[in-house]
């Protein structure tokens, strides 16, 4: 049996032969299979030359019960890539620096603009996932005898050649997953999916039912974080636990 990330790069490129709007690029993790090993954290911190204290993919830690039954739980929680972004709605540009994408490769993300981005932040509070941060133009290596070149090096976020300084780019800006745009365009999948040692993510078009990732949506109990705020996520999870119960 093929390696399931040799099925979803093969799912992949059919799916980048579709029309954009034919496609829904979806993501979902099982949690039965995480282990809180992080890699998926430092693989997209490394991908996108990220500063400290930001991670476009998190990976929270909630222990429940009372000794002596305790258990643990562990949740990845990227951007949700919602249909209906508060994030977008809060913003002060009418749609601007943020926006729910509809053409092109990005189809069905929820990008930045950091050249028309004025850097209120409004829009970080707005999210109810907490998928947003202010990128503050912080080094890890400062207070060092100088800047390592790891860190100046530029990233390909949304496609672009950048570095973290200069004209319309991030520093000063909101920053978050786009599930890795620049990867997709180039018939590879985003970095935290390609890297989890326990292939608990899947990712593709799940507007496709021989894809992979609908064929694994059709066969299990999926639930989404938050369904209450009505954000209509495309990131999806399957878990022995309820969510709702867990993850406030």
């Amino acid at each position: 049996m093929n390696d399931i990330l040799v099925t979803m790069h093969e799912d992949l490129k059919q799916a980048l032969t579709r029309k954009p709007e034919e496609r829904r690029w979806a993501m979902l993790i099982d949690l039965r299979k995480c282990t809180a090993c992080h890699a998926c954290t430092i693989a997209c911190v490394s991908e996108n030359k990220l500063p400290p204290k930001m991670h476009y993919r998190p990976v929270y830690e909630y222990e429940q019960g009372q000794y002596p039954k305790v258990s643990r739980s562990f949740l990845p929680r990227p951007c949700m890539q919602c249909d209906k972004p508060p994030c977008v709605a809060a913003c002060p540009t009418k749609g601007e620096a943020t926006w729910k994408e509809s053409k092109g490769i990005g189809a069905g993300t929820v990008p930045i603009d950091y050249a028309k981005c004025i850097g209120c932040g409004k829009c970080v509070p707005a999210c109810p996932y907490g998928a947003r941060t202010m990128d503050e133009g912080k080094f890890h290596t400062e207070g060092t005898p100088a800047i390592q070149r790891y860190e100046t090096m530029p990233s390909f976020e949304y496609g672009k050649k950048r570095t973290r300084t200069g004209k319309n780019q991030p520093i000063g800006n909101a920053r978050k997953c786009h599930f890795c745009i620049h990867r997709l365009a180039n018939g590879m999948l985003p970095m935290c999916v390609t890297t989890c040692p326990c292939r608990a993510n899947y990712f593709g078009d799940e507007n496709d039912p021989n894809s992979l990732i609908a064929q694994v949506k059709k066969a299990n109990k999926v639930q989404i974080l938050k369904a209450g705020k009505g954000t209509a996520p495309r990131v999806y999870y399957v878990s022995n636990d309820k969510l709702e119960t867990l993850y406030r």
